[in-house]
């Protein structure tokens, strides 16, 4: 689904991702660890790119999207939810959901994954109930946690093959943390494939299915969240653990 092969991103003249490579499969979540600072959401931005990396290659799909600008990226079947949610604050909840919307994929048709049936707005809301009752609401009126739903909702309309989160349980409270990640396991049992930056340890080992970590711009470690879990060293050193 989506293959990141040695690629090596910059700020300028600061050298951010130095030689990271992951894996994504269909169907599945992958976690993306790490502190502060590591280069996390730099990925995520090199993988719909905001920033191409200046070495390696990305795949998606078996296409080549390394240059590719982020709307043809998003096109191909990539959608984003950014760090920081991202809605436009002065449109309404209808119109934030609505704007980017796009038909399911034809040849997804038939796998009898989310991307099959195809998300539509009453779709969206049947997983977003809080949602339906504001559709005239501006987007600055929402709760923060009401904000994260609409930016999901957002990103599921444009029918996505993958799933790029970015933080998604930020700043939020226990309980909208748990709903976040019950529906974003949903999301993966349905067959969408999702790659999840999170600094909730404890979300990112119950959600993943594989798991990476990060440090200074490289992975130094992978496996799964059972491993992971039982390992102390490097939740430790790393995760700050």
């Amino acid at each position: 689904m989506l293959t990141v092969d040695d690629i090596h991103t910059y700020y300028g003249d600061s050298h951010v991702l130095q030689g990271l490579s992951l894996e994504v499969k269909p169907g599945e979540i992958v976690t993306l660890l790490g502190r502060n600072g590591v280069g996390k959401t730099t990925t995520v931005n090199s993988i719909i790119g905001f920033v191409p990396p200046r070495r390696g290659r990305i795949k998606f799909d078996g296409t080549d999207i390394t240059s590719l600008r982020p709307h043809r990226t998003a096109q191909l079947g990539v959608g984003l939810v950014p760090q920081g949610r991202g809605i436009f604050p002065t449109l309404t909840v209808h119109e934030n959901i609505t704007l980017a919307a796009r038909p399911p994929h034809q040849r997804d048709a038939g796998r009898g994954s989310a991307q099959s049936s195809g998300w539509t707005l009453e779709r969206v809301l049947t997983i977003f109930p809080p949602l339906g009752q504001r559709l005239k609401n501006l987007g600055s009126q929402l709760s923060g946690g009401e904000q994260q739903m609409l930016a999901v909702a957002r990103a599921l309309m444009m029918n996505p093959k993958l799933l790029l989160m970015d933080e998604p349980s930020e700043g939020l409270a226990p309980l909208i943390v748990a709903e976040i990640g019950r529906i974003t396991g949903a999301l993966r049992d349905e067959g969408l494939s999702v790659l999840l930056v999170e600094q909730n340890l404890s979300l990112a080992l119950h959600l993943a299915n594989r798991v990476y970590v990060m440090n200074k711009g490289q992975i130094v470690y992978s496996g799964t969240p059972g491993e992971l879990q039982f390992n102390e060293e490097v939740k430790h050193r790393y995760l700050g653990v």
